[in-house]
């Protein structure tokens, strides 16, 4: 049961919440019962017919209606009537409601009062709902015992399984801003076990049930009428959304986290919050050690951030979650993975960190919510950001900083052009899962860059002192609804730093991408300064340069401003800060030198000092030590001290050279952005020596990791010799030891003589027992490790860092050296960890990774040396051996994991990632056998999802052991294995077809080396554009996967399982991932491995079965391999009959079809001719290049394509994309049923959109295209099969097929019929009818008759009389829907389809003699459509989707075609031919030559008569009018002034009472016509007043202004051009003469070309000169060619300013000056001279003279 309270009630008459799975009883407004109307959308979706079984080709048909089905959820599934006796009693207080979306956001500080109304708050209303829940899918998770995990603990959960699973749970408004207060009562059993009524004493082992739930507990109680149950009360007394309420049940182990008592609170943690974790039984013992550290997280963030704003914090660790953690209201979920003992040191850090961001997200993401999903960055950025400050806090400032140098790597990754901005305020939905990790990763990174700027530029000290203010007025309620938004966030920022952070916003919140610099740095000796070249590009600007819609979607960066701070090490040794500004992509900046020492003086007295401190210290002195510590951090290590030692190690010294160049440095080393200020990457080369100088003297962690990156790119003995030493010094941090150990790769080649190698080995020793001969070779020395000791940290992650970097050397060749491959067997053979205090399974992990690694080699074949095909054999014999016995040495640790077992069995998963490795590189046998055991019910579900991985990249696709997965996606008890395998599986197909797995035939593959050999570039160049789909046609045709029977069988009816997952978007912030190795983790260490006994691959555990396909809500069925049973279909009321045989039942099995012959194609299996076939490609292939096609060629999404209940109107869909399906499967009988699918097409089209809106216009203009086709290529086929009478047609006569009366071209007809004249002959007059009748009547196109129904003849009076009742019925009852081009009764064959045949035999006999004389004619297209060939071939009948143009026939068959139908000169069609305007039923292109003289002309007589108007003025310009309607109703929002106001239709009665003047498009579309505008000051006036009367009659901020206020907006665009005033012809042609006379004199030289303030040394320029002002002749007559300006006398002003400017900033008396006076004397000499020839001209001239003159007045 649910009970909610409402308060405003004065405008409510229903209540709707989402949808939601339970069964619903019973609803009840306070004391009377509701009426209520529960829908789930989900539960009644089929596919297919009622008798047919699923069918795995109609995926597309299941996702539509899918979609469908959730975009319908969003409107609620539960509608609840309110009684009419509830009474509505006003309490006497007011309220505000704002509404968020008509009232934007304040832009100004200040209150808010004026973006909300005042209403009454009535008494509060209780809603009691009454429900039952069973066999949830999504929102509660039970975890129970099974038969394969008995000892299971049961227990239930609510489950993020997707982001809105709360309606699955409880009737809710899910919705993450609908917020309330909560109260909760849970009834429990008492304890686990069941216990009889009558015992009373508590058993030993009993474990009380637990509930822990959001909110605070309130009291828990036994039950008062049954004492085996427990009642827990919680209360939430802070407004949350039902998207943040979570509970937990069973039987969990409470661990009070106690406060710290050493803060600084005085009162000894009493104020401190309460905290607890929970664990189920057995997992005690990890629970303290993994919540160690939140105490001090709350204290960190209570003393930094303010309260906690909640009463008290929960943290429960639960089996079987789907996802790290689940955050809500003062509880947190996490998986059991988390926790860990006090032996573990990876995963500590790692629980640290995602418990300590868990409690970050209570402040920001749970109580400070985002204001719109484009905000969610601020969120997820400010959680993640006080995660990493105390971080800092725990782990370091070192270990901070060096994480955020790592992300900043990852973001340049991923920021290349790819990514959209992390803040889209355009966007309303959530952000897409690919992109939510990358927002994770940047918005931390972006407000870290944000505090370093305002607390460099600003008074404040950054975001410290705004995030207090921050999360206190969310506390206090002063955050309206707690949401944060962008806008308000750098409001605030701006408040209290006083820096404007907009230009910062723009950069790197509104825009994407990051900079790159390259940056260069010399000494110039005469300056005494550095000179600093810096040269900036931003990497995904440039990838989305030429695409426009890229850069208006993903808005790349072109250039980032602001400042770097840069350090400069001089020579004394003293850093030396300088700021730089940039403000251009290229600048070269001096900096000042402060030092007066030019170089460094390495002989000086200072250096002597240093190096004698240098050498007590060696000697024990610790002062001395102490001293050295803070010049440089290699001092004292013996191995650069000792001779001997020295040799030992290989160390290598500076040369006299390098020493020669080191002395004349004059500065040790520069730093570049040395205050960590952006996110950008830094291309910076200095030599070698002072890299080293920086990575030993500078303290700085990210420096130190900048210097061994760049001295890893300079690969030398110093170098190696130098990475060594950072190594051995233990006073570098551990994160630095670990880069410079893998930096030594780099070392390790032949020119080096694998140097580095040899350091790793050296390095490596120290852990390993040492040699007897000390000078032994280490490339032939066998690693003996001493036991493991982990104590020391730092040690153990050196340790793990050395074994990865040797496993990374190669030889040229690729292939790792023997004497690794050795050393880590070695490695894993003689481990010894039993004196260690330590866990070792996560070092033995690392050594399996590492092995997998050196056995593969990196180096590819060459580039079509071998045929996909071939493996690659250059195993030698000492190759096979090693990696036998290191296959041998992981098996064991796997065998020893499954007796003693490791933390969640991660070295097992390490063995199986290993096998993976080895069969993806073809070194071992792809076996399915290694991981199939560990796939099965009672391992690990971490073990279980690494078997799973490592199955599919084998050959998992046979039928066996593909019925086994396919079982395990339905049946498996686990939800988490059930949604990863059904998703992996998935991507695995992709990938084995990448991989090369799945093969197509021999004949491509030597296709395809010859295209990759070079000599066919356009064949290479296209197979990479289809690479994609050839990978799609390998699936589709592959044996074992495109035709696997058990796929198309059991796929379908998984599909329509209702426990898989929905299509959500997940939109929980995931955690940043740690630094660390993630290794997939699992449950409680002291289960072992369960191996289950070998599976038999005959017959599946599990079968797979659905017993109905529609998604039902009841638990899942069970699968078996039985027959399905057909599924229940929805009553949707009568539908459109389908001809195809699918539609009709006759293809009920779903297999191939089948012939009587075995060699006939699939497209005619059912019985389509071979002409058909070739003339339905043929047709298909035109539509598809039509310019109308692309809404058609693919079927309707509701969801992309905006079309909500789209399926709800359309019950039989139809697309270009289907029908070609459906031509390629043999579907269609012949070419008559392709027609009606087109058909189906258009008439969907036409009955789900409105008609004159955009899609429906473009039905028409298709369906006319689609019939001119048609009736051409219809003769042609006839004319060829009675050209051939030996191949008579196997059908009986064909009937023509209905088709709309206006489209198709005229028919021959006999003599007889010659003197009846068309009906399009008629001329109708220009009668304007009432508006209502526009709107209403319906449209019927008189003009032509079509070739199908050209039998109704003039001697065929029955039939005539049929169609004119027919006529005059649809004109009596208008019908909105078919208002537009409806569609004729269907053809009744009533006696005159013989003639028809005689005449259209008449008719081919005159065409065949007049067709030589009509090649002579000039015709439109010129060609014949004679033929020649006997044989209909393809390229043929496209060829005839033509002669439409070609084929006009001569004016005397006007005469002798009889017309479709006769009409009388009647007044009816008169009006209603008038009343068509052109949005309703615009007039499709003319077919025939013959119809352009009988179409009346859409323009009225009067407009062609009308005369060339003053030039003053507005005269109507008739043809421009009619663009900008055109235009406007063609636009989306004008889908509602298209016609007339309907009071009752539109839901308006009062509008005419209201509006006095009402106007719209249709209206004025008729005007138009009738010539009823004489000025475009009138037309403009009508268009303003249908915006007047929109805004009049709808309140502000309501759907109807909004479409006024856009195509108002579109209107004054499109107008400004109509009335755009230019120049006339012979003035713009006398001033480009003036313009080329001046650019040629001399005098103008100064004034040629724009003013360049740099290039001509006058910086101040436009100081003077305004830049908008800047004139010059270059610019003016751009402007001129342009038709910028309207009149001479604007051309005058513009020369004007030039000289004006020329004189204001030189000076009258300058040279400059006295030259301008020169030029304007000259111009005002020529344009008189140019207007006293113009005048002349006129006056000879007379009337001769135009503005332009055209082309007809040039051949007169």
């Amino acid at each position: 049961m649910v009970q909610y309270v409402f308060y405003h009630f004065h405008y409510l008459q229903s209540v709707t919440t989402f949808r939601t799975p339970a069964a619903i009883h019973s609803v009840h407004f306070g004391s009377h019962e509701a009426e209520f109307v529960h829908h789930d959308s989900l539960c009644n979706i089929a596919v297919g017919q009622p008798n047919e079984p699923p069918d795995c080709h109609k995926h597309p048909e299941l996702k539509r209606k899918l979609y469908s089905a959730l975009q319908e959820d969003d409107d609620g599934g539960l509608s609840i009537s309110i009684p009419e006796e509830v009474p509505l009693k006003s309490s006497g207080s007011t309220g505000m409601l704002f509404n968020d979306v008509s009232t934007p956001e304040p832009q100004t500080p200040g209150p808010q009062s004026t973006s909300g109304q005042t209403i009454t708050e009535f008494a509060p209303i209780t809603v009691k709902i009454i429900y039952s829940l069973r066999k949830p899918v999504e929102g509660i998770q039970f975890v129970l015992p099974t038969d394969s995990h008995p000892h299971r603990v049961p227990h239930a959960y609510t489950t993020p399984s997707s982001p809105d699973a709360a309606r699955c749970w409880v009737p809710c408004v899910d919705n993450l801003w609908e917020k309330c207060t909560w109260e909760f009562e849970f009834v429990v059993p008492r304890y686990l076990e069941e216990r009889q009524p009558h015992q009373e004493d508590e058993p030993d082992d009993a474990i009380p049930t637990v509930v822990i739930c959001s909110g605070d507990l309130v009291e828990q109680v036994a039950h008062p009428y049954n004492s085996n149950k427990t009642i827990f009360l919680f209360s939430q007394a802070v407004l949350t959304s039902v998207q943040h309420i979570a509970f937990a049940a069973g039987p969990f182990h409470l661990h009070s986290i106690p406060p710290d008592v050493s803060a600084d609170d005085t009162t000894s943690g009493s104020s401190q919050p309460l905290m607890y974790g929970f664990c189920l039984p057995g997992q005690e013992s990890f629970l303290s050690t993994s919540t160690s550290t939140l105490r001090s997280a709350m204290n960190f963030y209570t003393n930094e951030f303010g309260s906690y704003p909640f009463g008290s914090y929960k943290i429960v660790f639960v089996d079987e979650l789907p996802t790290q953690r689940l955050d809500s209201s003062t509880l947190t979920l996490a998986t059991v993975d988390l926790l860990h003992g006090e032996d573990a040191i990876d995963q500590a850090i790692e629980t640290r960190q995602v418990l300590s961001h868990a409690l970050a997200c209570q402040w920001v993401g749970i109580n400070i919510q985002p204001k719109t999903w484009s905000d969610l960055w601020l969120v997820n950025g400010l959680a993640g950001y006080i995660n990493g400050l105390f971080l800092r806090k725990l782990f370091g400032n070192n270990e901070y900083r060096f994480r955020l140098r790592k992300d900043m790597d990852r973001c340049l990754e991923w920021d290349n052009g790819s990514m959209p901005p992390i803040c889209q305020p355009q966007l309303l939905d959530p952000p897409d899962s690919r992109v939510l990790p990358f927002i994770n990763l940047k918005a931390p990174l972006v407000l870290h860059i944000l505090d370093r700027r305002l607390g460099k530029s600003g008074t404040s000290l950054g975001l410290s002192r705004i995030l207090p203010k921050l999360f206190l007025s969310a506390i206090s309620g002063e955050m309206q609804n707690n949401c944060l938004s962008t806008h308000a966030f750098l409001r605030m920022c701006r408040k209290v730093s006083g820096v404007d952070p907009r230009s910062f916003a723009e950069q790197w919140i509104y825009g994407s991408g990051c900079p790159s610099f390259s940056i260069s740095a010399s000494f110039n000796r005469k300056k005494m300064a550095v000179e600093i070249t810096m040269r900036q590009e931003c990497t995904a600007y440039l990838a989305n340069e030429s695409d426009e819609i890229g850069k208006t979607l993903l808005k790349p960066v072109h250039f980032f401003e602001g400042t770097m701070t840069i350090r400069i090490h001089e020579a004394d040794g003293t850093p030396y800060e300088h700021v730089l500004d940039i403000r251009s992509p290229f600048k070269r900046y001096e900096v000042p030198f402060n030092t007066k020492y030019k170089r460094v003086r390495r002989n000086t007295k200072r250096y002597l000092a240093r190096q004698a401190a240098a050498q007590a210290a060696a000697e024990g002195d610790t002062e001395a030590a102490e001293a050295m510590g803070m010049v440089d951090m290699g001092f004292g290590l013996e191995v650069w001290e000792k001779e001997s030692e020295r040799e030992n190690w290989k160390v290598a010294d500076w040369t006299e050279e390098d020493e020669g160049v080191m002395s004349g440095a004059t500065y040790e080393w520069i730093r570049m952005d040395a205050d960590f200020e952006w996110i950008a990457k830094l291309s910076f080369e200095q030599p070698d020596f002072m890299w080293v100088s920086q990575l030993q003297r500078d303290r700085d962690v990210v420096a130190q990791l900048e210097a061994v990156h760049a001295l890893a790119r300079q690969p030398t003995a110093i170098v190696s010799s130098t990475l060594t030493k950072t190594v051995l010094v233990s006073n570098y941090h551990y994160r630095i030891r670990c880069e410079a150990a893998l930096a030594l790769v780099h070392c390790s080649i032949r020119q080096l003589d694998f140097l580095g190698l040899f350091h790793l080995f050296k390095l490596f020793l120290r852990y390993c027992y040492d040699s007897d001969d000390p000078k032994k070779d280490l490339f032939s020395h066998t690693y003996v490790p001493k036991p493991n000791d982990f104590s020391d940290l730092s040690e153990y992650l050196v340790r793990k860092s050395l074994v990865n970097a040797i496993s990374r050397i190669r030889f040229e060749n690729g292939k790792s050296p023997s004497v690794v491959r050795q050393f880590l067997i070695d490695q894993l053979r003689y481990n010894d960890n039993t004196a260690n205090p330590y866990s070792d399974a996560f070092y033995i992990c690392t050594v399996i990774s590492a092995a997998a690694c050196s056995a593969v080699s990196t180096a590819p074949p060459e580039r079509g040396e071998l045929l996909p095909s071939e493996v690659r054999t250059q195993q030698t014999a000492e190759d096979e051996e090693l990696l036998k016995q290191t296959i041998s040495e992981v098996d064991r640790y796997r065998s020893m994991d499954r007796l003693i077992p490791s933390y969640h069995n991660i070295v097992t998963i390490a063995a199986l990632e290993f096998h993976m490795v080895l069969g993806v590189a073809s070194l071992t046998p792809s076996n399915p056998r290694v991981f199939f055991p560990l796939t099965r019910e009672g391992n690990y579900v971490p073990v279980r999802i690494a078997a799973f991985d490592g199955l599919f990249l084998t050959k998992w696709f046979t039928p066996p052991i593909m019925k086994y997965v396919l079982s395990v996606i339905a049946n498996d008890s686990s939800r988490v294995i059930r949604r990863i395998v059904a998703r992996n599986a998935c991507q695995s197909l992709a990938l084995l077809a990448q991989m090369g797995e799945m093969k197509s035939n021999l004949k491509d593959h030597e296709s395809l080396l010859i295209e990759e050999d070079g000599s066919h570039p356009e064949k290479s160049k296209e197979s990479k554009k289809t690479e994609l789909d050839a990978m799609i046609k390998v699936l589709r045709k592959d044996r074992e996967v495109g035709k696997n029977e058990v796929l198309r069988e059991f796929v379908m009816p998984i599909a329509l399982t209702p426990s898989l997952p929905t299509p959500k978007i997940a939109v929980k912030p995931p955690i940043p991932p740690p630094m660390a190795r993630v290794i997939k983790s699992g449950g409680p260490p002291k289960s072992p491995v369960n191996i289950p006994p070998k599976l038999k691959l005959s017959a599946p555990a599990t079968p797979v079965e659905s017993r109905r396909s529609s998604v039902s809500r009841g638990g899942t069925p069970k699968v078996t391999t039985a027959a399905l049973p057909e599924p229940p279909r929805l009553k949707i009321g009568p539908t459109v009959p389908s001809t195809s045989a699918v539609a009709k039942g006759k293809n009920k099995k779903f297999t191939k079809p089948t012939s009587k012959s075995g060699n006939v194609p699939k497209a005619q299996s059912s019985g389509m001719s071979p002409q058909d076939v070739i003339f339905c490609r043929s047709a298909l292939k035109k539509l598809m290049g039509n310019k109308h096609a692309p809404l058609f060629k693919r079927p309707v999404d509701p969801i992309r394509d905006q079309a909500p209940k789209y399926f709800d109107i359309i019950k039989n869909p139809m697309d270009l994309s289907t029908m070609s399906a459906k031509i390629d499967n043999g579907l269609y009988k012949d070419r008559f049923q392709f027609q009606s699918d087109f058909k189906l097409i258009i008439q969907n089209a036409k009955t789900y959109n409105v008609a004159g809106s955009f899609v429906h216009n473009e039905a028409i203009a298709f369906e006319t295209f689609f019939e001119k086709q048609w009736t051409i290529m219809s003769k042609t086929l006839e004319a060829k099969a009675q050209a051939q009478p030996r191949e008579p047609p196997k059908p009986a006569p064909k009937e023509r097929p209905p088709v709309p009366i206006a489209k198709f071209s005229p028919p021959p007809q006999p003599p007889a019929a010659a003197t009846s004249r068309p009906a399009i002959k008629l001329k109708l007059g220009p009668q304007n009818p009432p508006q209502h009748q526009q709107s209403v009547a319906p449209k019927i196109k008189i003009g032509r008759a079509t070739a199908s129904q050209a039998e109704p003849s003039a001697t065929n009076l029955p039939h005539r009389k049929k169609v004119k009742e027919a006529v005059n019925q649809r004109s009596t009852t208008p019908d909105p829907v078919a208002d537009v081009d409806a569609p004729p009764p269907p053809y009744i064959d009533d006696g005159s389809h013989d003639l028809y045949q005689e005449v259209l035999a008449i008719e081919r006999e005159k065409d065949e003699a007049k067709r030589q004389r009509a090649q002579e004619k000039v015709l439109t297209n010129g060609s014949s459509s004679k033929r020649k060939k006997d044989d209909i071939e393809e390229d043929e009948i496209l060829a005839l989707a033509q002669p439409a143009k070609r084929e006009r026939p001569s004016p005397v068959d006007d005469r002798t075609a009889g017309p479709a139908l006769k009409l009388l000169p009647a007044k009816p069609l008169p009006a209603r031919s008038v009343s068509r305007t052109p949005s309703d039923a615009p007039r499709p292109p003319s077919v025939k030559g013959k119809e352009k003289e009988a179409t009346p002309s859409s323009t009225p007589a009067p407009s062609k008569s009308k005369k060339p108007l003053v030039a003053q003025a507005t005269p109507l310009n008739d043809k421009k009018c009619r663009d900008v309607l055109k235009t406007l109703q063609k636009a989306p929002e004008a889908y509602i002034f298209l016609r007339p106001v309907d009071p009752k239709l539109d839901g308006c009665p009062t509008y005419y009472e209201e509006i006095k003047n009402p106007m719209d498009l249709g209206t004025m579309s008729g005007k138009l016509n009738s010539s009823q505008y004489t000025t475009m000051e009138d037309f403009r006036r009508d268009v303003e007043l249908i915006f007047s009367n929109c805004r009049q009659f709808n309140p502000p901020g309501t759907a109807p202004v909004l479409c006024a206020d856009a195509l108002e907006k579109f209107f004054r665009k499109e107008w400004s051009k109509v009335i755009e005033r230019k120049l006339s012809w012979v003035e713009k042609r006398g001033l480009q003469g003036i313009m080329s006379t001046l650019v040629k004199e001399p005098v103008s030289w100064v004034f040629r070309e724009p003013v360049d303030p740099v290039l001509l040394g006058i910086p101040t320029y436009f100081e003077v000169i305004p830049q908008k002002d800047a004139r010059d002749l270059r610019t003016i007559r751009q402007k001129l060619d342009s038709d910028k300006y309207e009149s001479v006398d604007a051309f005058e002003a513009d020369i004007a300013l030039m000289i004006r400017n020329a004189i204001v900033f030189n000076g009258a008396e300058s040279e400059v000056g006295s030259i301008a006076v020169q030029l304007k004397d000259r111009f005002q000499e020529l344009l008189s001279t140019w207007k006293a020839g113009g005048t002349k001209k006129r006056k000879d001239g007379g009337e001769k003279l135009t503005s332009q003159p055209s082309k007809k007045v040039k051949l007169g």
